[in-house]
């Protein structure tokens, strides 16, 4: 955890900016988590930006507005955090301006600290799939319906910078994956080479 200590977190600023450049930039950076009463940690390797109102596979498309997705056309540095397909929940920065209903889902982190209880929390399955999906991440770190709407510097769920004289990583860009509309859009950003992430890139790009 020390690299989490020595960063700082990520001020309002770096999300007030489209969510292609957000989702690009989170990568390196450190989630913590204090929730459920444990201190856990993963470095984010894979990230997906999605839009908004102009985007069909966003959950704001065409400015649609509902309780379940309110937290989406919030302030920008506030999580959204929703259920998948009835079974686990996704969680999302917004990003952008607010209203917008833009937001960067993060896909997969590098367990880095807390692995005791991820594997509690997950089953016991190999530590490579700890956090190699948005729905594994979630349940390794604690992330519930509860966070959806909260400030992420006071909601217990923190994203820090790369610790400090880090070398950004290597980002790929792909397609997005898991949706069917608009999957084709290349805003799926992975850190180049890495073990951790959901699914390795068919093909490489900058």
């Amino acid at each position: 955890m020390s690299s989490a200590r020595r960063a700082a977190s990520l001020p309002v600023t770096f999300f007030e900016r489209p969510a292609s450049l957000v989702a690009r930039d989170l990568l390196g950076g450190i989630l913590r988590s204090t929730l459920g009463g444990q201190r856990t940690a993963g470095r984010i390797v894979e990230t997906e930006a999605y839009l908004g109102r102009d985007d069909p596979a966003s959950h704001g498309y065409r400015d649609r507005r509902h309780a379940r997705n309110e937290a989406l056309f919030g302030p920008p540095g506030t999580w959204y955090v929703y259920l998948s397909y009835g079974m686990h929940w996704c969680a999302n920065l917004v990003c952008g301006p607010l209203g917008h209903a833009s937001a960067v889902l993060l896909r997969a982190l590098e367990p880095v600290a807390g692995l005791e209880a991820m594997r509690e929390r997950r089953g016991g399955v190999p530590d490579r799939q700890l956090c190699s999906g948005p729905g594994k991440l979630c349940q390794a770190l604690a992330i519930t319906r509860d966070q959806d709407g909260a400030v992420m510097r006071t909601s217990g769920i923190t994203v820090f910078s790369n610790p400090h004289g880090a070398e950004p990583p290597a980002a790929v860009t792909t397609p997005r994956i898991g949706i069917s509309k608009a999957a084709e859009w290349p805003l799926r950003f992975v850190v180049g080479g890495s073990p951790w992430v959901s699914r390795a890139p068919a093909s490489l790009s900058g």
